[in-house]
């Protein structure tokens, strides 16, 4: 796997996934919450598929 998430959007989405597990398990919203598991795993390794398939990179030691 090729690193394509820099530290910004690294950050954001830790944040974001842990938000919406958080109120998730609360019962703040409801189980469409968990899906916050997704961004959480695309920070920590720091990897989305998504921005392979878009040709997308925001991680600024992958662009030279």
């Amino acid at each position: 796997m090729k690193l394509n998430v820099g530290t910004v959007d690294r950050v954001l989405r830790i944040v974001a996934g842990l938000v919406l597990i958080g109120l998730a398990a609360t019962g703040t919203v409801g189980l469409w919450g968990w899906i916050g598991v997704v961004p959480l795993a695309t920070g920590l390794f720091r990897f989305c598929p998504a921005y392979t398939l878009l040709g997308i990179n925001t991680c600024p030691m992958e662009r030279k």
